[in-house]
Formats: structure tokens, C-alpha cells, sequence
């Protein structure tokens, strides 16, 4: 198995990789390449081209000048957004998400059926403004089914508390 070959592959777990890859194929008139595939599997998980090249081993500049004259490309003709600019690479799996490629997570569980949670915080931040403080957490929480499968539950919620506090920071 070559270098890669399983880089950002819980990607499939959350995107219809398969209907993706078949329609962008169309756009592009030929398939995907497996560093394209690679790429917008990266993009998929959240990783920014600068971490997608990081984690390859390569530079940064090629991999941002490779999305920007292929897979950017290719979205924005499947989204019909051709005549807009990519202001953020979080544009494309927004874009992506909008047009349906994102499957529906759902789980069913049985009374008495536990889970283990890894639970991983992306981004916390606090402000404080007039007697309120406003938490804004970004929360990833990652759960094995009770069953033989290997597969993964995955919660994300972005969780904004807003507390009423007193001069003294009490709430």
C-alpha cells in the first residue's frame, strides 16, 4: 500500500465519496486523480491545505496552486458557482455540504447500551462583554458503536453558552 492510501479516509464515513467522486469525474471529463481524491478527502476532514501538505510531506505552495487549478475548480463548476471566488478552502465543503454530499448521521441505540466518548475540542473562545460571558466551543465528540463494526458515531456541535456574571466574575 502506497504512502496515503488510507490518509483521510474517515472522510467516507460523513461524505457520499462515491456519488462526489463520480460527479466531479463528469465536470472534469476524466476521473479523479488519486492525489485529487486525496485532496478533497483532506479538505472533507477539515484539514487545511497547509495541514493536507503537512501531513503529505510536501510543500504548501504546490498543494494550494494544485486545489486552486484542479479540484476548486471542478467544485465550483458541480456547484454552479463558477463566477465566484474562493475566499476560504472551507468554502468548498460548505459548498459541497449545501449540495447534498454530506450523508445524514443517525444512530440508534438500545436501553443499556453505552458508549466511550473521545472527546476533542477544536476551538474555545471567551468573551466577555458587559456583565456576560459568551463561551463559543466548538465540540468533536467521536464514539465506537457497541457492536463488532469499526465503525464511528461522530457529534460535532457548536456550543454557545451566554452566563449572566456579576462585577466579581460570579455567575
Amino acid at each position: 500500500m502506497a504512502f496515503g492510501d488510507t490518509q483521510f479516509d474517515s472522510a467516507s464515513q460523513v461524505w457520499d465519496l462515491t456519488k462526489l467522486y463520480r460527479d466531479l469525474a463528469l465536470v472534469k471529463g476524466k476521473s479523479l486523480t488519486p492525489v485529487e481524491k486525496l485532496h478533497l478527502k483532506g479538505l472533507l476532514c477539515g484539514y487545511s491545505p497547509a495541514k493536507i501538505a503537512q501531513s503529505r510531506k510536501k510543500k504548501q505552495k504546490g498543494v494550494e496552486v494544485n486545489l486552486c487549478n484542479t479540484l476548486y475548480q471542478y467544485v465550483k463548476a458541480l456547484v454552479d458557482k463558477s463566477d465566484e471566488k474562493i475566499k476560504n478552502w472551507r468554502n468548498i465543503t460548505q459548498w459541497l455540504e449545501e449540495a447534498g454530499y454530506k450523508m445524514e448521521e443517525s444512530a440508534e441505540f438500545k436501553d443499556g447500551d453505552s458508549l466511550s466518548f473521545n472527546i476533542v475540542v477544536n476551538k474555545a473562545k471567551i468573551n466577555i462583554d458587559k456583565n456576560k460571558v459568551l463561551v463559543d466551543i466548538n465540540i468533536k465528540l467521536a464514539a465506537a458503536l457497541p457492536s463488532d463494526e469499526e465503525d464511528e458515531i461522530v457529534f460535532e456541535n457548536n456550543c454557545v453558552e451566554d452566563n449572566d456574571i456579576d462585577r466579581n466574575g460570579n455567575s
